[in-house]
């Protein structure tokens, strides 16, 4: 959470790593109780947020004062308010809110770290449930979806200064969700219509959203199976964040199908979390277990890979950049 890594030469180091897990629990508990939305434009002194939130108070003294020595509480007086990371990224409502991953992780990938040396032991999946059952619950699916957002809210921006899009008139993000990416893709250029191929269970949630984006029209959606269906053809096809979901020939099965999707003259544009030495190597190995513990199959990948799946689909013409502080991003095109 300090931004800065532990000694790990030294016992105190060692401690100091091994304890992480708890600031991070600290940060994922605070989500959960909603207090950044509780304290947005509303300071409050330690009994007030014991009355608003329906704590006991043993403990509470000692639990702001470590979301204020992280970073994410400021102290006026007596009492508390959001610091400015907090209260932009981690305040419901607002457009620029991740709090979405940060439930989902604190149900779902918590729990299953717990559990990490079982998966070493197995290779089994070790998070509560399937994502099968994810869709059948439309509360817990909203939680995934929120995750989704989460993510896309951040690289959005990002993927649309990375590629040039102008001179496209189609766009189709393969795996979707809701068309958070999408919708900011289209917003971005007028001259762009969207598509969203995800599992039929995610249409309600996409209508919802495009509606509340005035995007209602100009992005449309397509429910299928890209395992099974053919993926409708775009001048660009977008593979975000699905790949690690799977071992790596499904991996190659999906690179082929998605570059059959790619119109003449378009592009296959893949982001992933991928493995390749540089700063964002320890924060993507993570993701890389996270695959371990909530998939069958699923990993992060080198970028060698993925170039090999591309080159396969008959895409001559590679060009890799950088997109943010972890993703690694392949354009691909036909020469």
């Amino acid at each position: 959470m300090t931004g800065i890594a532990p000694d790990v030469t030294t016992p105190t180091g060692l401690i100091r790593l091994c304890n992480a897990f708890c600031e991070s629990k600290a940060l994922l508990t605070a989500v959960e109780l909603d207090l950044f939305t509780e304290l947005h434009d509303n300071p409050a002194t330690e009994e007030e947020i014991r009355e608003r939130l329906g704590l006991h108070g043993r403990g509470l003294r000692d639990f702001l004062l470590l979301l204020t020595a992280l970073g994410l509480l400021e102290r006026q007086g007596d009492g508390y308010r959001n610091a400015p990371g907090a209260d932009q990224y981690l305040v419901r409502e607002q457009p620029t809110y991740i709090g979405g991953f940060m439930r989902r992780a604190n149900d779902n990938l918590y729990p299953a770290w717990g559990k990490l040396s079982d998966a070493l032991r197995t290779g089994l999946p070790q998070a509560r449930g399937n994502f099968q059952d994810v869709l059948r619950d439309p509360q817990v699916l909203g939680r995934f979806i929120q995750m989704m957002d989460a993510l896309t809210q951040v690289l959005g921006p990002q993927l649309i200064e990375a590629f040039d899009f102008s001179g496209h008139s189609t766009l189709l993000d393969v795996g979707g969700c809701r068309g958070n990416l999408a919708g900011q893709i289209v917003k971005a250029h007028p001259e762009l219509t969207g598509n969203v191929f995800d599992l039929p269970q995610m249409e309600p949630f996409f209508t919802d959203h495009m509606a509340g984006l005035g995007l209602t029209g100009r992005v449309r959606f397509t429910g299928g199976d890209f395992f099974q269906d053919l993926l409708p053809q775009a001048d660009v096809v977008v593979l975000g964040h699905v790949l690690h979901d799977y071992d790596a020939d499904s991996r190659r099965l999906l690179v082929q199908k998605a570059g059959a999707a790619v119109r003449p003259g378009g592009a296959l544009l893949i982001y992933d979390r991928m493995l390749d030495e540089g700063p964002a190597q320890v924060e993507n190995l993570v993701i890389s277990l996270d695959m371990l513990l909530v998939t069958e199959g699923g990993s992060e990948y080198p970028v060698e890979e993925l170039r090999q799946h591309a080159a396969l689909a008959g895409f001559t013409a590679q060009e890799e950049k950088r997109l943010g502080d972890f993703d690694t991003l392949l354009i691909c095109r036909r020469g």
